[in-house]
């Protein structure tokens, strides 16, 4: 009975690692083809823009003017769930605070072809930002990445490579390994993850400004990864202490998190950091 109650144990355990290991993209992507709302339902202007990222595959990016004339533009990489139709209200929350805004859908999400992975979404992301420069004319030093959540992986790696005025890390974690340790305890996560995402490696070579914000009640990344990943960025940086959950946005009332933001993308009386 023990030899035949270990055997179902270690099937078990090798069907749960093989599940993981080849199915893991469908926990790392949600994408959601719906579009369920425009900026302009809610007063926005804004472009519908497709750029070829591949041959034959192109993806859907929405840049959203500002009310007021600038040219500060906040390139946006969202987390891994939904498309950009669901973050309307975050453009016309930044667009509010004067700058303009770039939704990226990742391919697979929304209008955008193709199918989501790691490499991937750094290079649709990468294509948005060069959009932005070739298209918009704008300099580095006028472009803004802000990633949340799993976008924040993502913003971090185009901050690598591209230079920009500065980089928001919202809500993210240390790494996709640690998150799945995390969630996955009693599983080699580590040698079976496909994704890095290895944000604790990549933040410290970073030479823009950083801002990492985050919440103690966050119920789905650790408070702590988002501290940790603060203490390994480098200076000049500064760090906002979020409300709520994970998925509220309680503190777009903040005027700790408004002024903060204003104060970070130069838009204050005391300029730029």
């Amino acid at each position: 009975m023990l030899l035949g109650l270990a055997a179902v144990i270690v099937g078990l355990f090798i069907l749960c690692a093989g599940y993981l290991y080849f199915f893991q993209e469908k926990v790392v992507f949600v994408p959601s083809r719906e579009i369920v709302m425009t900026p302009d339902e809610v007063g926005l202007v804004w472009e519908d823009v497709y750029l070829e990222v591949a041959p034959g595959v192109k993806i859907n990016v929405w840049y959203i003017s500002a009310p007021d004339s600038t040219r500060k533009t906040v390139l946006f990489c969202p987390g891994n769930a939904g498309n950009v139709s669901r973050r309307v209200f975050t453009a016309q929350f930044l667009t509010g605070l004067g700058v303009n805004v770039l939704l990226v859908d990742y391919r697979g999400y929304g209008r955008s072809q193709g199918s989501p992975s790691e490499k991937n979404a750094y290079a649709d992301v990468q294509a948005a930002y060069n959009w932005l420069v070739n298209e918009k004319n704008l300099p580095p030093e006028e472009i803004y990445l802000f990633g949340r959540s799993l976008g924040g992986a993502i913003a971090i790696e185009v901050a690598r490579r591209a230079p920009v005025a500065g980089l928001i890390v919202e809500s993210s974690f240390t790494s996709a390994a640690e998150v799945g340790r995390r969630m996955f305890p009693f599983m080699p996560v580590k040698m079976l993850s496909r994704y890095r995402f290895d944000n604790a490696a990549k933040i410290g070579r970073l030479t823009c400004p950083v801002l990492i914000t985050h919440s103690p009640k966050d119920d789905l990344i650790p408070f702590e990864m988002g501290q940790h990943l603060y203490e390994l960025a480098p200076e000049p940086k500064a760090f906002i202490e979020l409300s709520g959950a994970h998925n509220e946005r309680l503190y777009y009332e903040s005027d700790i998190y408004v002024n903060g933001l204003r104060k970070f993308l130069g838009l204050d009386q005391s300029g730029p950091r």
